[in-house]
């Protein structure tokens, strides 16, 4: 076990729970960042009111009195307040740097012993990839005791991955490679935002951390990153998957199950209509080559009234997940 980890698991045991304005503390990272977040906060809350107690104090003392002559200040300066004045917040200000850059450099220095997580972020979801396994997720799944390395890109805008449980952000940029770390302590399920605004969707590019024993991790692993089996290990029907899939892949953000037109077409009713593109041509009755070929090169054929923005997932999903996004938009008549 290594100190990291150790330092991580002992964090989480003692704030096990978010209070009310913060959430828990679940890595190492995230009792350091609290820590100086909390001293610049009392510091902020001390000089505060100290300022304005004096301001209101001296406004009264020295308010202007009806029939009393108006004198100024016979004072011409006075070196001791203004060197006090100065030292004080300048020592304060390089306590501040000097432990934001303590923590800084903790969370930039990557341990050696971290397992490398790809992370591509693009309008408007998350894809995790794993190089090693081969195993493409729209979840970052990650063992328990474990260092993980993300190594983050984007395909289209700039995006911000964004953990509050780890204390953990940073920019996700296109054609550059940001790098990210964290050591889950528990087994839990955190939440992950995108905190840069990235397009009309941009609130729904959402996943999910999900931190399992080495075990249940193993088992992920060999089913492929994906759960085979539903509540007592039945087979979960295609069209459910395909449900999931649309969930967790960023498809709802811009397609609708109930008729709703957004920024591509409903998949109600979709399966078997005809459609007009916005090329001139027309296709009689949607069937399954078109929507493969909608999910892996989705500029080939665009709707007619609809923009040409959706992003290819050619290499992101395997034929059985193809498979099971056709069978579920087929259950939507």
């Amino acid at each position: 076990m290594n100190l990291g980890f150790a330092l991580g698991h002992l964090m989480a045991q003692a704030a096990n729970t978010a209070s009310w304005w913060k959430p828990i503390q679940a890595s190492a990272h995230a009792s350091s960042v609290d820590s100086l977040f909390n001293f610049i906060m009392y510091l902020c809350f001390f000089f505060f009111v100290l300022i304005i107690g004096a301001m209101i104090y001296f406004v009264v003392k020295y308010r202007r009195k009806e029939g009393v002559p108006i004198k100024t200040s016979p004072i011409k300066g006075n070196h001791t307040l203004e060197i006090v004045w100065s030292v004080i917040p300048g020592i304060l200000l390089v306590i501040m740097f000097a432990w934001g850059f303590k923590d800084w450099l903790a969370i930039a220095v990557v341990p050696a012993n971290a397992m490398e997580v790809r992370v591509t972020g693009q309008k408007w979801n998350w894809t995790f990839t794993y190089p090693k396994e081969g195993i493409v997720s729209p979840d970052l799944v990650v063992p328990a005791g474990q260092t993980i390395k993300l190594v983050m890109t984007s395909k289209d805008v700039l995006h911000s991955f964004y953990i509050p449980d780890f204390r953990i952000k940073r920019d996700v940029v296109p054609g550059r490679y940001s790098v990210l770390w964290f050591d889950p302590a528990e087994e839990a399920t955190h939440q992950i935002f995108c905190t840069e605004y990235c397009g009309t969707s941009h609130s729904n590019m959402l996943s999910k951390v999900k931190v399992l024993s080495s075990e249940k991790y193993e088992q992920w692993i060999a089913n492929g990153g994906e759960e085979e089996g539903g509540a007592g290990g039945k087979p979960i029907p295609l069209a459910e998957k395909g449900k999931k899939l649309y969930e967790s892949r960023g498809c709802v953000a811009c397609h609708s199950v109930d008729g709703t037109a957004k920024v591509g077409p409903s998949w109600k009713g979709a399966y078997g209509t005809a459609h007009k593109f916005a090329d001139g041509s027309s296709l009689a009755s949607t069937d399954e080559n078109y929507i493969r070929e909608s999910i892996l090169v989705p500029g080939a054929k665009v709707v007619a009234g609809y923009p040409n923005v959706m992003p290819s997932y050619q290499g992101q999903l395997n034929d059985k997940q193809i498979e099971s996004i056709i069978e579920y938009i087929k259950s939507l008549k």
